[in-house]
């Protein structure tokens, strides 16, 4: 099933999906009907929506951003962390707490995605390929730790965080642990 809550706790992220879209909808000048009619979603949806009494799905609300003109991250997004590179919102929970999608970061990308699986062993420094400024990147940790430098910054990046940022600063990736740090990246372009 694709819907954001189960029989869960009410995620906060429903809150936010129920401001977002009235915000945006009112900016736009459009009445509940007329976003009804461009997302081909149920007036009674987008009022149960706007209230916070909807358990919407992942679907529904990819038409609503269509709809609206804007990404889906916009919608889900809590107001006060306005920085898409760092969204960390749950955006579906299953019947279990270990069941649950989360929106970590997010960009527009016009040509290509990459996603990479990496493991660096202890010692070990890779010296990525540079990217213009057009491209961006997210590195999420799944084991051990990863530092990413940029000239004299440094950022320790433990298992289970992230960081997304703009490619164009050149980098490195250095493994000071003792274990194999292994972290999943993913360039946009």
């Amino acid at each position: 099933m694709s819907t954001i809550l189960h029989s869960q706790d009410r995620p906060k992220v429903l809150e936010h999906v129920a401001g977002n879209v009235r915000a945006l909808r009112q900016q736009r000048g459009m009445s509940q009907e007329a976003l009804a009619s461009a997302s081909d979603v149920s007036r009674r949806m987008i009022v149960n929506i706007e209230t916070g009494d909807a358990n919407v799905s992942l679907a529904t609300l990819d038409r609503l951003a269509e709809a609206l003109g804007v990404r889906f991250s916009d919608l889900v997004q809590a107001p006060q962390r306005p920085d898409p590179a760092r969204i960390e919102v749950v955006a579906w929970a299953g019947e279990t707490p270990e069941s649950q999608g989360t929106l970590l970061s997010s960009f527009p990308a016009a040509a290509e995605v990459e996603v990479w699986r990496w493991s660096l062993a202890p010692g070990e420094t890779y010296h990525p390929v540079i990217h213009d400024a057009a491209w961006t990147e997210t590195v999420y940790v799944l084991e051990g730790a990863l530092t990413i430098l940029w000239d004299e910054v440094e950022r320790i990046l433990p298992a289970g965080d992230f960081h997304a940022y703009n490619c164009q600063p050149t980098r490195r990736y250095r493994n000071d642990g003792k274990i194999v740090a292994r972290f999943i990246r993913t360039l946009a372009h």
